[in-house]
């Protein structure tokens, strides 16, 4: 039994990104080998003790719960201001005459100039944190669905007016459906944007969060303990990629092969 064409591409293509990551492991042995220095890069099983103590005595959870909030606050917030900026910007043309400047130089701000005035404006505090991740992803988000509010199907919106639905029950079966692709495109590039910004947000000034950790390692010259939790890190965002956006992201394309 060879299974679905489904189930045949999801084996390929697990198989693939392990091939992946194993040789990307194998490239770390080689270069650590070269270097045949612990304090400068460690090789992969060096990390193994330093991981395990930390994850026994509760400070690698507690740290990365507190990173994993701050990056679904942030990302909920400039998911849903981006969206409906998007939205606003791409259905109403003078609207965006007015708005686009501000598009611009707010994509050409460099994030640490964003994230400091934060903290000076507003203090060292968990609302300047979220605030200074949502300044700088909102943007990116806003211009990906403009697009997609420009590319939306004028004749299906004339069909929704016709059939005189709501302006609610024109948003949810009407113009959501259209943005899908669009909205999971922000989401995956946001989601990949904004967990590197928060680690520089708390490598400048939170007391908890890997970014923090990061910052503390990084002063005592700690290359393995920076190691720990920097891929303790990827490998939980790696997972909401896979568990999580590429399955809405199928989830969402599904008509296209039907």
């Amino acid at each position: 039994m060879q299974g679905t064409p489904e189930a045949r591409q999801t084996i390929s293509t697990g198989a693939t990104t392990g091939l992946s990551i194993a040789a990307l492991l194998l490239l770390w042995i080689v270069a650590a080998a070269l270097t045949d220095d612990a304090q400068v890069l460690p090789q992969p099983w060096a990390l193994i003790q330093p991981f395990l103590r930390e994850l026994t005595s509760g400070e690698l959870l507690y740290h990365l719960g507190a990173t994993l909030l701050r990056v679904i606050w942030a990302f909920s917030l400039a998911m849903l201001a981006g969206c409906a900026l998007g939205l606003v910007m791409g259905r109403y043309p003078r609207v965006n005459q007015w708005l686009d400047p501000w598009l611009v130089i707010f994509l050409n701000l460099p994030a640490l100039v964003l994230i400091v005035l934060c903290y000076l404006w507003i203090g060292l505090n968990e609302t300047a944190a979220i605030l200074a991740v949502v300044f700088n992803k909102i943007p990116n988000v806003a211009t990906v669905i403009r697009e997609g509010a420009r590319a939306l199907d004028p004749q299906i919106d004339a069909m929704a007016k016709v059939y005189r639905m709501s302006g609610w029950a024109r948003l949810r079966h009407v113009t959501v459906p259209q943005l899908a692709p669009f909205i999971t495109a922000a989401a995956r590039s946001g989601i990949a944007v904004i967990w590197k910004i928060v680690l520089v947000v708390e490598f400048l000034g939170r007391s908890s969060g890997v970014g923090f950790q990061i910052h503390l390692y990084f002063q005592l010259f700690d290359v393995a303990m920076v190691l720990v939790y920097a891929f303790s890190f990827i490998v939980v965002m790696l997972m909401v990629e896979w568990l999580v956006l590429q399955p809405w992201e199928r989830h969402v394309r599904r008509w296209r092969a039907e």
